[in-house]
């Protein structure tokens, strides 16, 4: 297929990208690259996946020529965590949100028929012991998480014989990618495992987390691509394993026990994150069996690990490149994006 992949300079495009290129499909990317000299290992001046075509065009600025000729438009491109959500919050809702759904309503209009949309659980929120399949209903406690609730909604509402959208709902990503994300939670528990020896327990360790490794996130997209329209046709799909539901606690005991030297510390002090949820995989799993997940989170940790020592990872260095939050604040005060995240300068 013909494929677009908005966003495919980011954490899980880069690893998307070859994968689809491997199995066949003709890539053209649509990025910024506001991260492009964030790669892992650090190589300066060089962008992720820069060996397909790429639009340099903001996702606000989309049309339907852009979509012309395709037969798909996956949709990656996202301010991608809460922080950054957080940072604008009506930022937010323009590029995950209205943004979005223009995306879609071009893709629509060019006669694109597949949208495939990167989606969250973390639209649930603050949710309960209680297994979470997709019928259950929405309780985003963020910006970001809202934006993707609402955005979910109107995409749904342009399906017809012509466009099927399907609804990607990852667990929370982990693991190496060229374009290495440090807000995420493995990757950042093992980071400052590996680089200080120890990792801070903060806030409620009994919360619930589902966790999925950004290969497994990308072979999502690629079982998809190779199932009929009709199967996933405006369906929303948890990507991510049932058994790999886990406590904070035991993910920090996790990490020290495979980082040797590391040790637990404990930080009593107020937190706002309130999110707890752990979520069912089976539908995936039953209605397109093509996906089949192969990471489990202790795997992650012991690939991150290595892949933090061999590159001799310094925290300041982790912290100043892999945070999106602080790319992001840095870009803004240097003139290169203005307050609404867009381009006032040359990008570095």
């Amino acid at each position: 297929m013909r494929l677009l992949v908005t966003g495919h300079e980011g954490y899980v495009g880069a690893v998307l990208v070859p994968m689809l290129r491997e199995a066949g499909h003709e890539v053209t990317g649509l990025d910024l690259g506001w991260f492009g000299d964030c790669g892992f290992p650090p190589r300066p001046h060089e962008r992720a996946a820069a060996e397909v075509p790429a639009l340099r065009v903001d996702i606000r600025d989309v049309t339907y020529e852009h979509c012309a000729g395709f037969d798909a438009v996956l949709h990656l491109a996202a301010l991608s965590n809460d922080p950054l959500g957080n940072l604008n919050p009506s930022v937010t809702y323009d590029i995950n949100y209205h943004a979005a759904v223009r995306l879609a309503r071009a893709a629509k209009t060019a006669g694109v028929p597949r949208f495939l949309f990167s989606s969250t659980c973390a639209m649930y929120g603050a949710g309960s012991d209680d297994w979470i399949d997709e019928r259950v209903s929405f309780a985003p406690v963020t910006p970001y998480g809202e934006s993707k609730v609402l955005a979910e909604r109107r995409i749904a509402s342009l399906a017809d014989a012509d466009f099927s959208p399907v609804f990607l709902r990852h667990t929370t990503a982990y693991g190496v990618s060229p374009m290495l994300r440090g807000d995420l939670l493995i990757n950042n528990l093992v980071a400052f495992a590996v680089t200080t020896g120890h990792v801070v327990l903060q806030g409620d360790a009994d919360s619930w987390r589902p966790l999925v490794h950004v290969a497994d996130i990308a072979r999502s997209y690629l079982a998809v691509l190779s199932t009929g329209r009709d199967v996933w046709h405006g369906r929303a799909y948890h990507v991510g394993r049932s058994d790999e539901n886990h406590r904070i606690a035991d993910l920090v005991h996790l990490v020290c026990d495979e980082v040797p030297g590391a040790k637990i510390e404990f930080d009593d002090g107020p937190h706002q994150d309130s999110r707890s949820y752990r979520v069912d995989c089976a539908r995936i799993s039953r209605e397109i069996p093509l996906f089949q997940p192969r990471w489990t989170v202790a795997e992650g940790v012991k690939e991150l690990a290595a892949a933090y020592q061999a590159e001799g990872l310094r925290l300041a260095d982790f912290e100043d490149r892999y945070l999106r939050i602080r790319r992001i604040r840095r870009l803004v005060a240097g003139g290169v994006l203005d307050l609404r995240l867009r381009p006032a300068g040359e990008m570095p």
